[in-house]
């Protein structure tokens, strides 16, 4: 999938049946949570900056890797 330099959004994302297949194995609690339809206008970008203070960095590079792939 391309990534769009990560300016991808969420709802993109969400659509594509692979990304969502990786984010549902990798982050399932994030998936399924109440506020994902509001976040479905945010970038890839904008999730990363805040991620890296919760998520290794290393899942975050693998997960990226996965994306790219699906």
């Amino acid at each position: 999938m391309d990534l769009k330099n990560n300016k991808v959004t969420v709802g993109e994302l969400m659509e594509h049946p692979g990304a969502r297949a990786v984010l549902q194995r990798r982050f399932p609690m994030v998936v399924k949570h109440p506020l994902m339809g509001a976040a479905r206008t945010i970038t890839l970008e904008q999730i990363l900056s805040v991620a890296q203070a919760y998520v290794p960095q290393k899942k975050i590079d693998e997960t990226l890797n996965e994306l790219r792939r699906a």
